[in-house]
């Protein structure tokens, strides 16, 4: 594990049975109250994508959490990508399915630029779906997507899969 892994592990919380029975989820609040731990968990990720990228996109809502900062520290855009109906304007959408029905993301028609390196950032990687719809977004958007970024992969679920051949890097892998 890398020292911010590590920070990572230690600041995440397990939370039984939420949103239902038979489900641990990850709570970031921990990591996201320490600003000490914030702060290195963002530089980490900036120095990463270095020079490597145009724009930060992030998935709604936790996504926004660590891609807008990440933006910041990279003196970049950031374009969110949103649930179906929250966006004004044109936009594009993209359907992917879930265990219990399917859902949408959105982003703005001109969000990107033709050509755009695009980091996309979220804070867990699961079955990949929305990441994947995402993903076709930014494509359909005229942009290429450099790098997927998650803070925390749930490894068993196996969601690098569903992303292709896109190069992916989860902090933290469980």
């Amino acid at each position: 594990m890398s020292q911010t892994s590590d920070l990572v592990a230690a600041r995440v919380r397990d939370v039984p049975d939420f949103p239902k029975p038979g489900v641990v989820f990850k709570d970031i609040a921990p990591l996201l109250a320490d600003g000490a731990a914030f702060r290195s968990l963002v530089d980490d990720i900036a120095q990463r994508y270095s020079g490597r990228v145009d724009v930060v996109a992030g998935i709604e809502a936790r996504g926004f959490i660590f891609g807008a900062p990440v933006a910041l520290a990279l003196g970049l855009g950031f374009v969110p990508i949103r649930k179906a109906g929250k966006l004004p304007g044109d936009t594009i959408a993209s359907s992917y399915s879930l265990e219990y029905g399917t859902a949408e993301v959105e982003v703005q028609a001109d969000a990107f630029e033709s050509g755009a390196r695009v980091l996309l950032i979220d804070d867990v990687l699961a079955t990949g779906g929305t990441s994947a719809a995402a993903c076709e977004l930014i494509e359909r958007g005229g942009a290429e997507v450099t790098a997927l970024e998650f803070v925390i992969e749930l490894g068993f679920l196996d969601g690098r899969d569903r992303l292709a051949d896109r190069p992916v890097n989860a902090i933290l892998t469980v």
